[in-house]
């Protein structure tokens, strides 16, 4: 279907500047992981029999609409796939049961973290296709669950307590004042343990893609959709500069609630989506009480928050006294960081702590099999900078030189020779 009117020029974009700066405010409570994250192509389960009917409306009256959302409760299922041209992140942090959830690992298990701690748990949403099941009740209680053929992965929050338990390991992880201050600050916002900036719902996915919309964005509705059963209109943001690896991104805005239903991230290369993030069941009613409810089952092991970060500390404090300094990575690791360019466009120039790159093959920095490893996973570039090595995704490229810069963005390999081209 055609769209429903122009791309908008930069008369207009004062006009959309201001709508999407409202829409920014708005956001369901509830959060799985963070890039972060994204997903593949269309999911079948949400594609439709039909595009409806629906009154004609322009891009800055659907984002009002986004804006005007203030959706506090819900229920359904979510299907998110991502498809960054990764090999499976869930293998590497051990998968369901697999304790990958903490990253602390000292002696005689000393630091060991959680398997339920969700900054491990949730990262493993960043690879693959996953179902969530996920509730809202306004900004107290939310609960989402991870679900696995034989395994399912919860984070509760009710009030001032915050749950996370995985049954493959029959493993808890408790959060105390997860909404007041405290404990709020030291989990992230609402009390989420979690990797912060991680979205898990469309309208999360939606809200973060409207907050780099500027003038160098075009935003037009490009017809409707059906999105689990639901009337919604497709919003399309794209990058008006060149050299960003974003295509397009869709988002359904569900026609009643301006509720974002599902957003779709396709790279400029074109092929799946990198990111689809969509609603296959949806209810707007309020969900049982009950929903929110978590009792640690007989016989599992229960991790305090507080608890885990004290021996997290105190192993730090001991692997520092072997020149480690105790300092977590990016306390010093790495040098301040300076963005170069703006809008999609924009790449991150950061410096690594020695003034130094990769190890080099012959090098003896590292062993044999792993500076294959390593050669084989990145292109070698040259430039006026000198030369570096170049990592890809389908979505973010990032090059580290030989004196230790780290040029990265969801920009291509020549925009990254460029920017370090420039500073040189």
């Amino acid at each position: 279907m055609a769209p429903y009117e122009p791309e908008k020029d930069t008369s207009e974009a004062a006009d959309l500047r201001v709508g999407r700066r409202k829409a920014a405010r708005y956001a369901v409570p509830i959060a799985v992981a963070g890039v972060a994250a994204a997903t593949i192509g269309l999911v079948p389960a949400l594609a439709t029999s039909g595009d409806p009917d629906l009154p004609k409306v322009t891009a800055q009256e659907l984002i009002e609409k986004i804006a005007a959302s203030d959706t506090q409760q819900l229920s359904g299922n979510v299907k998110i796939s991502t498809d960054l041209g990764l090999p499976s992140i869930g293998g590497m942090t051990g998968g369901f049961g697999g304790g990958g959830g903490g990253a602390d690992r000292g002696e005689d298990g000393e630091g060991k973290g959680s398997a339920a701690d969700p900054k491990g748990k949730l990262m493993e949403l960043a690879s693959g296709t996953h179902t969530l099941r996920v509730a809202a009740d306004g900004p107290d209680r939310q609960k989402v669950s991870v679900l696995e053929d034989a395994a399912e992965y919860s984070v509760i929050h009710n009030g001032d307590d915050m749950w996370a338990y995985d049954s493959a390991s029959n493993e808890a992880y408790h959060a105390k004042d997860a909404g007041k201050g405290g404990a709020a600050e030291r989990h992230g916002k609402g009390g989420r343990d979690v990797p912060e900036g991680m979205p898990a719902t469309p309208k999360e996915f939606a809200e973060q893609a409207l907050k780099a919309a500027d003038g160098t964005t075009s935003v037009t509705v490009d017809g409707t959709a059906q999105v689990a059963g639901r009337d919604a209109y497709r919003l399309v943001i794209k990058p008006k500069q060149s050299g960003s690896t974003v295509g397009r991104i869709t988002v359904a805005v569900d026609e009643k609630t301006g509720t974002p239903l599902k957003f779709t991230l396709t790279p400029a290369s074109g092929g799946a989506a990198v990111v689809d993030a969509g609603f296959t069941k949806v209810d707007f009613g309020k969900p049982s009480a009950s929903t929110f409810d978590f009792t640690p089952p007989k016989g599992a092991k229960v991790t305090e928050a507080d608890e885990h970060a004290a021996k997290g500390r105190d192993f730090k404090e001991k692997a520092g006294k072997g020149g480690a300094g105790g300092k977590e990575f990016g306390e010093g690791d790495l040098n301040g960081m300076n963005v170069i360019g703006k809008g999609w466009g924009s790449i991150a120039e950061l410096k690594l702590p020695g003034g130094k790159g990769l190890p080099k093959a012959g090098s003896g920095d590292v062993p044999q099999d792993a500076q294959k490893l390593l050669d084989s996973l990145g292109d070698q570039v040259e430039g006026r900078f000198g030369s570096g090595t170049i990592f890809s995704t389908r979505l973010v490229n990032a090059l580290i030189t030989d004196d230790g810069t780290v040029y990265v963005g969801a920009v291509t390999k020549d925009a990254l020779v460029k920017a370090a081209d420039a500073a040189h």
